[in-house]
């Protein structure tokens, strides 16, 4: 139900980050991917009584340790109710309570913050807010009218900023909600299961795997992707990989050729292919007004081009 949850189990190295990322220091790689990881889970939130250990361990302030003593608290006395309760934990100090808090949430929590990401040292002050109106605190999320009222100077302090206060006031206008955008499932193509389902010239869906210097590696639905030449990006000349495609982006592409003995599946996001050439040869060009000469057929002593070409076979290695 939520792929994050998932995805975090992983080691991000071992879903082909980059093209050269066994080239470079890998200390430093995995101290970047893990803060990389951090910030998704921590911009996201957490649900408490429901997230595994896992996850809960990649917030800001917890660790493989005090995930596992919330998740045994959990276990022992029911779901949390406040976030205040977490102070109950054992082994879960004041500081890492001020870090965590945060970005964890309750659904349908006591305290209607504690399922925001306005921070507890802040409850007071938005409760300050909702009294000057009138109002409760469940009241100001509710209504847009009462928040608009709301003129963030009159609360600005020696320890609370103007941009502190804008961040709470976004907060309140869409508490505990997924910033992600909406999940779409994507289907690929029905009865193309394997390589062998595959023919020349077939039309298909597909999510980039990979992009690299060369071109772009796609998954088509036969568990075994297949490569988009750089040449065969696009209609037009294409310098960076890049620049046109990026890893998880929904493509369609032509299956131009299809080796199963070595494995070889060759794909072209073009709109118009040439089905069996050497991938990554174009077309020849003419100037304008000038018409296309007719192709000459080559000897029959000339072996055909195939899938077998350096490119393609460095391709698959670097892939590797």
């Amino acid at each position: 139900m939520d792929p994050l949850a998932e995805l975090v189990k992983l080691d991000p190295k071992s879903i082909g980050v980059g093209q050269y990322q066994h080239d470079v220091d890998q200390n430093a790689l995995k101290r970047s991917l893990e803060d990389t990881v951090i910030s998704c889970v921590n911009g996201v939130g957490v649900e408490l009584n429901t997230a595994s250990k896992q996850l809960l361990s990649q917030v800001s302030g917890l660790n493989s340790r005090s995930a596992a003593a919330i998740v045994s608290r959990r276990n022992d006395k029911g779901p949390f109710k406040t976030r205040a309760d977490l102070l109950e934990v054992t082994g879960l100090g004041p500081k890492a309570y001020e870090q965590a808090a945060g970005f964890l949430r309750i659904r349908d929590a006591v305290h209607p913050l504690d399922a925001s990401g306005v921070h507890p040292e802040r409850y007071a002050l938005v409760e300050k807010m909702a009294a000057d109106l009138g109002c409760t605190v469940a009241d100001l999320l509710k209504d847009e009218k009462l928040r608009k009222k709301i003129k963030l100077e009159t609360y600005v302090t020696e320890t609370v900023g103007l941009p502190t206060l804008t961040d709470i006031m976004a907060e309140l206008a869409k508490p505990g909600r997924d910033p992600r955008q909406k999940f779409e499932a994507f289907s690929f193509q029905e009865g193309v299961n394997k390589p062998e389902d595959l023919k020349p010239g077939m039309k298909l869906p597909g999510l980039v795997t990979n992009v690299t210097a060369f071109g772009a590696f796609v998954d088509i639905g036969v568990h075994q992707d297949g490569l988009v030449h750089v040449s065969q990006l696009a209609d037009s000349f294409v310098k960076d990989p890049s620049a046109v495609v990026k890893p998880g982006q929904k493509v369609s592409v032509t299956v131009t050729e299809v080796d199963l003995t070595r494995g070889r599946i060759a794909l072209s996001m073009r709109s118009a292919p040439q089905l069996g050439a050497k991938s990554g040869q174009s077309a020849p060009r003419t100037s304008p007004g000038h018409s296309r000469p007719a192709p000459t057929s080559a000897p029959a002593s000339r072996p055909q081009q195939s899938l077998t070409n350096d490119w393609f076979n460095a391709a698959l290695n670097k892939k590797r």
